[in-house]
This record gives C-alpha cells, structure tokens and sequence, in this order.
C-alpha cells in the first residue's frame, strides 16, 4: 500500500482531483501510465469512503463551542467535489457551518489565494476580522498575508488555547 501511495496515487495525483479534475480523468491518467495496476486504482476511487478518517479529537466540541457563541463559521477545504458529499453526509457536523467553500469546486486550492478571494467575496467574510485554522505552515501564512488571523492547528488543546487568548472560547 505504501509503494502504491508513493509511486501511483501520489499526493500530486491527489491533488489535482482537489483542484476540479474530475476523477474519471484521474483514473484514465493513472490506468494509462499503470496498465497492471488497474484494479488498485480503480479500487482507490471506489473504496475512497473507507479511507475518510473521522474528526481529530476534541474539535468537534470546539467547532460546537463557537457555533454556540453565535460566530459565523464557514470551512475553506482542499477536497474534490465529487468525494466531499460522502464525508459531508457522513459527518452531520459539517452541517454547522454558516458556509463551505471546496476547493475542487472553486478549481484552487490552498494556498492559492484565489480560494481565500472565493471564500471573501462569497460570503462576505472581512479577513481583518475572521480567523482562519489549517495544520499547514503554508496555508496559515497565505491566510496572514490575505489580511487573516491564521492559526497553525496542531491539537485540539493548543486550537482551545489559541481561541480563549483571542477571547472566542470561555
């Protein structure tokens, strides 16, 4: 599997699905440059709802500590368009948030700006007054330079502190 995820469905290959290539396409790509791997990319896209992880612990009951605060919350992803219903479906909390943009339906992804302007102008959203979270080093410094309060997540606890020094949480 290891091998497989290195040398075949790399993150690269990943990615451009989170871009807006549909997967059609994707698999078409793969199954062209890996003739004798067909099965195991075709059963990545078909087994894909198996490999939806579920919440990073604890942030579901911060997600639910900010939503009862009466701020509004809006999620900016890297996801295809084609496999976020799945997780959407699978995780009512997604329901929470006042908006969400996906990435493979804007066709960019963090850190490109021009998904960050999607999310600004679609909602809204003024970015000296909203705080953008992302585990990526490169994401959160994107949102700085857009005018964001960024925050790197790393655990639920540093997000929790991180949230009551902004005064967003008790």
């Amino acid at each position: 599997m290891e091998a497989f995820l290195a040398d075949v469905a790399t993150p690269a290959w990943n990615e451009k699905q989170d871009a807006g290539r549909p997967w059609a396409a994707a698999i078409a790509e793969l199954v062209e440059r890996h003739p004798g791997r067909r099965e195991q990319i075709e059963a990545f896209r078909d087994r894909w709802p198996e490999m939806i992880a579920g919440p990073i612990e604890g942030t579901v009951d911060l997600l639910s500590q900010l939503r009862k605060s009466g701020l509004h919350l809006y999620a900016l992803s890297n996801w295809s368009a084609e496999t976020f219903p799945i997780a959407r479906r699978r995780f009512p909390f997604l329901d929470w948030f006042d908006g969400i943009v996906i990435s493979g339906d804007v066709g960019a992804i963090k850190p490109d700006a021009r998904i960050f302007e999607h999310l600004v102008v679609r909602y809204a959203v003024d970015p000296g007054t909203a705080v953008f979270i992302d585990d990526s080093p490169a994401n959160v410094e994107a949102a700085r330079r857009l005018g964001f309060v960024a925050l790197r997540f790393v655990d639920a606890r540093v997000l929790r502190r991180d949230l009551e020094e902004l005064g967003l949480i008790p």
